[in-house]
């Protein structure tokens, strides 16, 4: 028999590693420093396509049924009956037919963009190893932050750090105890650049840091 494998670790955030997939994609262009350059995974958008989906079922079902009450014998809803003489009598540029357009149209540019965006914000695609172009893995925003402010606090002089992570960015700030603020600036942009470099990302960010005296 053999023992169980042990739960996988935690970072010091908390956040559990991210589970790492292959698909079957072809190898792309390689990027400096080794590995294959890698797109952001995309979101299976389930709570839009739910709505939109639960609007056309009751949509749809509402004139089936009517529809089979009409072929039945019986007259039409009252709903149908108002909402297609509106439609007949009301000029084009009446208040609700302007609305009822603009909401269509906002839904409808809504949808596209989640159609051709991919979403999921917050996870920072990794690059590829070079030995296995099909891995894909991603990081969370949170957690690298973390990964950066811990590298952050152990800069000779930093009492505190504040990191924000972006798409293209890293924001730091730092709260200097002792020493010179110029030279743990230099210093702390230093650590933060190396940081980075070891968490892989496919699209390297812009580290920005802003220090300030704190005496209190």
């Amino acid at each position: 028999m053999t023992p169980d494998p042990a739960p996988p670790a935690r970072d010091a955030a908390g956040h559990a590693p991210v589970p790492l997939t292959k698909e079957p994609e072809p190898p792309e262009r390689g990027v400096p420093g080794g590995g294959h350059r890698t797109r952001r995974p995309w979101s299976a958008r389930r709570v839009p396509a739910a709505l939109v989906a639960a609007v056309i079922l009751v949509a749809a079902v509402a004139a089936l049924a009517d529809v089979i009450a009409v072929r039945a014998g019986r007259p039409a809803a009252a709903w149908r009956r108002q909402l297609a003489d509106a439609l007949a009598t009301r000029p084009v540029d009446d208040l609700w037919m302007l609305t009822g357009a603009a909401v269509a149209a906002a839904a409808g540019v809504w949808l596209i963009v989640l159609a051709l965006t991919p979403g999921l914000r917050r996870w920072l695609p990794l690059r590829r190893p070079a030995d296995c172009p099909r891995l894909r893995a991603s990081l969370d925003r949170d957690g690298a932050a973390a990964l950066l402010r811990d590298a952050a606090t152990r800069v000779p002089g930093v009492g505190a750090a504040r990191i924000r992570v972006r798409r293209h960015r890293v924001k730091a700030r730092a709260d200097v105890r002792f020493r010179d603020p110029r030279r743990v600036k230099e210093d702390l942009a230093a650590v933060l650049d190396e940081e980075c470099d070891r968490l892989a990302l496919a699209r390297p960010p812009r580290v920005t840091v802003r220090v300030r005296q704190r005496t209190d």
